[in-house]
Order: structure tokens, then C-alpha cells, then sequence
């Protein structure tokens, strides 16, 4: 799959491509379809099907204070992207240039001039441009004169409910992690390179591998049965805590997991963490002793929950 990185004004002319414009955050089961109807598309025009996207998020550039969370990191998406079959991506350096860009000038300076799509391929509730002017509505009216097609996806609704990312991010805060696979199609994960930490897991008996995630903002807290991929082939099972640490007075947002029967040095390796079971929320104990015997049963919950209800 080919990356193609760069500003709005500064776009290389990746030309004739079929393309779906959108954040992709999590490529949850709402984008999978509008991917195959992409892939559809471009299979028709012989063309690559490309998707669009956009860093920083524009939700994240009108509120830097207060960004959303993330269910993606920008490699992750781009792996999930990949294993869609998406050809090309695009993504653009979401600024002050293209904040203020009304919707018909996105249209002819980026779509047509830079771009001469042939095909594009968009959710229904699509909206686009300074003010959020631009709709699937405007596209279609100002296509024909422009030589392009528009193909809107109706929403996907899974038993009855709207599967959005802004969804999917409740139900994880909420820790619905059940509810959020079926909406994303697969377990929320986290992945990243081992770092080295403070070692007091394995003083105590329970040694971690620890991840500090990219993002601020992870739609996630407190503890988990989860599984771990990466680590020669194997999958692990294991627990993990998803916080700040408050009883060891933690300043930093950290994933720490402890796989089960598991004890080898894999610093520097990219593991990815999958969430199957809320265990409990993080919170403060009162020590040391008393954080590791809750620690102990946890780790006999996740063990159990694994033994009775993993069957896959």
C-alpha cells in the first residue's frame, strides 16, 4: 500500500484515483463497508482505490485542548487499512489552510485539480469544508461539470444501532468491550514497543511489559483480561492495567501487562494488547500490600474467565 503524506497545497498529483474521504478512526465495521463498495469502484475504473485522511484529526485541531480520544494510532490505522485491501492512502496535514477552505474550493483545488478523481465514495452524513458546509448533497450537484461520480453509503447499523466511532468510544469508556467488538468487527487493542519501567512487578511476583501509548487520550481505563500478540508467534494470555497507577503515584499514562505464565525479556518488541474482559476500575489502595493482594485476585478472575469462557 502506497503512502502519500503532504499539505493541501503542496498535494503530489496522484492522479486518477477512485477515493473515500474520511478520519477511518478505528476502521471500524461502518468503514469496512464503505471500503468494499471503494474497492468495487476502483475495480470498475481500474484504478486504485484510495482512501483520504486527515492528521492531526480535525476534531483535535478545533479543540487542542480537549481532543477526542483515539481508537487508532496513525500505524495502526494504517495497518488495518491495508489489511482492507486499500491501495493508496492520502493524508493531509490537517491546518489552517484547509480549516478555511470552503467546500466547493476543496472540490476543485483538491479533488479535481490535484487529484482529477474519478470516483468518489462517501458516507451519507459526509460533511465537509469550512463550517462543515460541504455535504454528500453538494457533491452530487457539483459533480457532473466536473467529470466525477459520487457514490454515498447509507450508515451501518448493527442490530439496530448506528456504529460510529463516537459510539464505539462510549461503549469502551463504559467498558462494554463485548458491545464494542461487534461495532468494530474486532477486540479494541493497543499496540507499541516495550519499554522499560520501575520493575516493581517483578519484585512483586507479577513482571510486566509496559507500553506507553502514543496517544493521550485512550477511550479505556482500569484493568483487563487480555490476550498478547507478537512475542514470537505465541498468543498470551494475561492482565493488564490501563491508567495511571495512583497507589505507586503513577504521572504517566501507562499500559502495563502481565502475561500468564510468561517470563522473558521482550524489551524493544512491538506487541499488540487486545481487551477481552473489564475486570474493575483503577483506583488507589492503601499501599503496597494491599495493591498486590488485589492484584492476586484479579489475576485468579482473568485466569478463571479465561479457563471458562475463551473458547476460540
Amino acid at each position: 500500500m502506497e503512502l502519500i503524506r503532504a499539505e493541501q497545497r503542496a498535494l503530489p498529483r496522484a492522479r486518477g484515483s477512485v477515493i473515500s474521504i474520511g478520519n477511518y478512526d478505528g476502521v471500524h465495521a461502518g468503514h469496512r463497508e464503505l471500503i468494499r463498495t471503494l474497492k468495487d469502484q476502483a475495480r470498475a475504473f481500474s484504478a486504485p482505490a484510495t482512501v483520504m485522511t486527515f492528521e492531526p484529526y480535525p476534531q483535535k485541531y478545533f479543540r487542542p485542548d480537549d481532543p477526542p480520544t483515539r481508537l487508532t494510532t496513525f500505524r495502526e490505522k494504517l495497518e488495518l487499512l491495508q489489511d482492507s485491501g486499500v491501495d493508496r492512502v492520502i493524508c493531509l496535514r490537517f491546518n489552517q489552510d484547509l480549516a478555511e477552505t470552503k467546500a466547493d474550493e476543496f472540490i476543485e483545488r483538491c479533488l479535481v485539480e490535484r487529484l482529477d478523481v474519478r470516483h468518489l465514495v462517501v458516507g451519507e452524513d459526509f460533511r465537509f469544508g469550512r463550517g462543515r458546509k460541504g455535504s454528500v448533497e453538494l457533491l452530487r450537484e457539483l459533480a457532473p461539470a466536473h467529470g466525477f461520480g459520487v457514490t454515498g453509503v447509507n450508515t451501518v447499523r448493527i442490530d439496530g444501532e448506528r456504529v460510529s466511532s463516537s459510539r464505539i468510544r462510549e461503549l469502551l469508556r463504559n467498558g462494554n468491550l463485548n458491545r464494542a467488538r461487534a461495532l468494530l468487527g474486532r477486540r479494541f487493542s493497543i499496540s507499541g514497543h516495550v519499554a522499560y519501567g520501575d520493575q516493581r512487578g517483578r519484585t512483586w511476583g507479577f513482571p510486566t511489559a509496559n507500553i506507553y501509548p502514543r496517544y493521550d487520550h485512550v477511550p479505556l481505563r482500569g484493568v483487563f483480561a487480555v490476550l498478547v500478540t507478537g512475542v514470537g508467534g505465541r498468543v498470551l494470555n494475561g492482565i493488564a492495567n490501563l491508567g495511571h497507577r495512583p497507589t505507586v503515584s503513577g504521572d504517566k499514562f501507562l499500559l502495563e501487562v502481565h502475561c500468564f505464565d510468561f517470563d522473558k525479556n521482550i524489551y524493544g518488541q512491538r506487541i499488540q494488547v487486545e481487551f477481552c474482559r473489564w475486570i474493575r476500575n483503577e483506583r488507589k489502595f492503601n499501599g503496597p500490600e494491599a495493591l498486590q493482594t488485589q492484584i492476586r485476585k484479579d489475576v485468579d478472575q482473568a485466569r478463571h474467565w479465561f479457563r471458562d469462557h475463551f473458547a476460540e
